[in-house]
């Protein structure tokens, strides 16, 4: 390790899935000297990509940092990151207020705190923000704020990242004595709503067939990228649909079945709930101008290739992922859709690693509480009901909001 690879801030990713969050951080100078995961593909096809990290196979319950990180404390910045499974939150399939993978929120919180770090990292899906009333965010600021961290919490949408698609995430930066540095919008995107209201002044992100374009594939050689064939009445419909159109576009006799039920079912308050399932699109075309759509696990079984009467492969799943186009996958085809649909972006991961960096650079300030320096849960002009009930919790439950020196909450 030369002189400045040793100045390196030194990373951990709890809940790692297959190493999008270390591939972007990796690219802004981070070392990482710990990632863990309990799922077998998400160690195996994290090993297998990044050789000679130390990896701890385990429950985030079971994992001693204090023991873990013993050799690193104090020698450099340490940055722990993490994204709790995000499947009890997420608003893209059923959903499940018991869900034990819930309760791995204060828990992450609990275990980051443990090793006093300069900052925290926390990744997670749009639905996060309103799951139990807000209760899970509540779980992650409050003890982060006690511990005297200042937090920036903010819902952004990948797209205006540079990435080649419509994803939300929520993002949360957490510092001791410094205030975090929001991540540095690079691009404009049309197709969902806030991805073109924070960007006016960007050249738009690439689309699809503009980005995938980009990369020389050997599908020879590439088990992910392997066409799914389609005949009979499957290819009758992925010809009939046009591009951005869905089931709705298709005669009804070709419309499956299950699509008439979903289509009448609506979400009232912004959150699905664990017996409505997933947006009522069914099989839907992609436009080659635009990003994609949010890739999901899914993805494969439900997107259509912009031009061709066909289905996403798993690679162009990970390249729209902006994974690598050499990144390797371990698993059988369904584990590997949920490790890509899973994952974080590496592009965006890269920006949010050069905030941290530069949070890490910023000058430290003489106030030693923990507060909250930005909550931002929408970029629309209006608020559901359910993100107002998670203003309402948390208003209630931070004092700091109340401060006058905090200008752009909410």
């Amino acid at each position: 390790m030369n002189g400045e690879e040793s100045k390196a801030p030194l990373l951990v990713d709890l809940f790692c899935g297959a190493g999008g969050l270390v591939t972007g951080f990796a690219s802004v100078g981070f070392e990482t000297v710990l990632a863990s995961d309990i799922w077998v593909p998400a160690a195996e096809t994290y090993q297998c990509n990044h050789l000679g990290h130390r990896f701890v196979q385990s429950d985030i319950r079971d994992l001693d940092l204090v023991d873990e990180l013993k050799e690193f404390q104090g020698c450099r910045p340490l940055v722990i990151a993490g994204g709790p499974p995000c499947q009890g939150f997420s608003s893209a399939g059923a959903r499940s207020a018991n869900d034990e993978r819930n309760t791995l929120v204060s828990v992450y919180a609990k275990r980051a705190l443990s090793v006093d770090p300069d900052v925290i990292v926390f990744e997670n899906v749009e639905g996060f923000l309103t799951a139990e009333g807000g209760k899970f965010v509540l779980d992650l600021l409050a003890p982060l704020v006690e511990a005297g961290y200042k937090v920036r919490l903010e819902k952004l949408n990948v797209a205006n990242f540079g990435v080649p698609q419509l994803r939300k995430r929520v993002i949360a930066i957490a510092a001791k004595r410094k205030i975090p540095v929001p991540l540095q919008i690079s691009t404009m995107a049309f197709g969902m709503p806030g991805a073109d209201l924070l960007a006016r002044d960007k050249p738009n992100v690439k689309g699809i067939i503009e980005y995938l374009q980009q990369f020389q594939i050997d599908s020879e050689s590439d088990s992910l990228s392997e066409v799914r064939r389609l005949s009979g009445i499957e290819y009758e419909r992925v010809s009939l649909i046009p591009q951005g159109g869905t089931m709705k576009d298709l005669p009804e006799e070709l419309q499956h079945k299950s699509w008439g039920t979903r289509a009448n079912r609506r979400v009232r308050d912004g959150i699905v709930t664990e017996k409505r399932g997933g947006a009522p699109v069914g099989i839907r075309r992609l436009k080659a101008t635009d990003p994609s759509k949010a890739i999901t696990s899914a993805a494969t079984r439900e997107f259509i290739h912009p031009e061709e009467n066909r289905m996403l492969t798993l690679r162009e799943a990970a390249l729209l992922q902006t994974f690598p186009v050499n990144y390797e996958f371990v698993g059988n085809k369904s584990e590997i859709a949920t490790l890509i649909g899973n994952a974080i972006p590496p592009v965006f991961a890269a920006v949010l690693g050069k905030a941290v960096k530069e949070t890490l650079s910023a000058d430290m300030v003489t106030d030693t509480n923990g507060g909250i320096v930005e909550l931002s849960l929408t970029n629309s002009t209006g608020m559901s009901p359910a993100l107002a009930r998670t203003k309402k919790l948390i208003t209630a439950n931070i004092p700091d909001l109340s401060n006058p020196a905090v200008e752009r909450l909410f």
